[in-house]
């Protein structure tokens, strides 16, 4: 049995998956950051560790087995069981157990269990789909020195300009300004007897107007029927998950594809990060959700995740 498979799926929504009589492997939420020595974008992520005096059974591991597997819950606990068994004995032996998308384990001088997290799988669905960015550093000296040896080539100098009294230029302005006024009072008689004019025939025209709405008889021959159309909105609280696109474009283009497959495909909103989410489809039923999420995952897409949310 795969064991670290199912812990995986567990690792994308809940905080902490205990495995009984082993231990438990708890996520941390850490923020995006940046290294300012080699000037790469962190986005992110979910942090794993393990602690190995958490070891109660609390059902959660074993019941998901079960459902997806369809077997009794007494089974996949003896499941768990051997496969830790096994486990123990290889790290007895000295040897490193490598648990797929998880990390390595391993024993410690002193008999402990000490985890070496993977870190190459992000398990903070908000961060889907972003990965880690490097940005070329900024040469802001070097624009400076290019600067400063322009300066120095071609210095730049002000000079102020001496303003020469010029008396024939008043006489001209005054001459312009009695222009001026003599111009604006008479467009402004000209403006004012246009203006009434138009008001006299707007005041025509709306009494010629009422006078044919009075006359006018309208008939409707062919009255329009009510039309009812139904829409079927789709439900369910479990979302198995194609991809989340920066571009909405895209998932037009994705949504496009899965029907033509035979997939219920459709947008279900933007998360906080501004990706638009794509599911495959959406279901009312866990057990159901489950199985198509197996289902695509064997068939389609290794990365298929199920979002559990209400959406409005």
């Amino acid at each position: 049995m795969q064991l670290e498979t199912y812990i995986s799926d567990l690792l994308y929504r809940y905080e902490c998956v205990i495995v009984p009589e082993f231990g438990a492997f708890l996520t941390q939420r850490v923020s995006a950051k940046i290294n300012a020595d080699t000037n790469t974008f962190f986005p992110p992520k979910k942090v794993i560790s393990f602690n190995e005096q958490i070891q109660n059974n609390d059902g959660l591991l074993a019941h998901y087995i079960a459902d997806v597997e369809k077997i009794p819950f007494e089974i996949a606990l003896d499941k768990i069981k051997n496969r830790i068994g096994s486990i123990k004995s290889q790290l007895v032996e000295k040897e490193s157990v490598s648990l797929q998308n998880i990390g390595k384990l391993a024993l410690n001088e002193e008999g402990k269990i000490i985890f070496e997290p993977f870190n190459h799988l992000n398990y903070l669905t908000d961060a889907f789909g972003l990965n880690q960015m490097v940005s070329p550093a900024i040469s802001r000296e070097e624009y400076k020195r290019e600067v400063e040896a322009i300066e120095k080539v071609i210095p730049l100098t002000i000079t102020p300009e001496r303003r020469k009294t010029r008396p024939y230029l008043r006489y001209a302005a005054i001459a312009v300004l009695a222009l001026g006024v003599s111009g604006f009072l008479g467009s402004k008689y000209y403006v004012n007897q246009v203006e009434n004019h138009n008001q006299i025939a707007q005041e025509t025209a709306n009494t010629q107007l009422e006078h044919k709405i009075q006359e006018a008889t309208f008939v409707i021959e062919n009255p329009l029927t009510a039309v009812s159309l139904t829409v079927t909105k789709p439900v369910g609280s479990y979302h198995i998950i194609a991809g989340a696109f920066r571009v909405e474009e895209n998932c037009d283009k994705i949504i496009a594809d899965l029907k033509a497959e035979g997939f219920n495909a459709r947008k279900i909103g933007v998360n906080k990060y501004g990706l638009h989410q794509v599911v495959y489809n959406s279901f009312e039923n866990r057990k159901e959700a489950l199985d198509a999420l197996r289902n695509i995952r064997e068939n389609n897409n290794p990365h298929a995740w199920m979002l559990v949310k209400d959406l409005e």
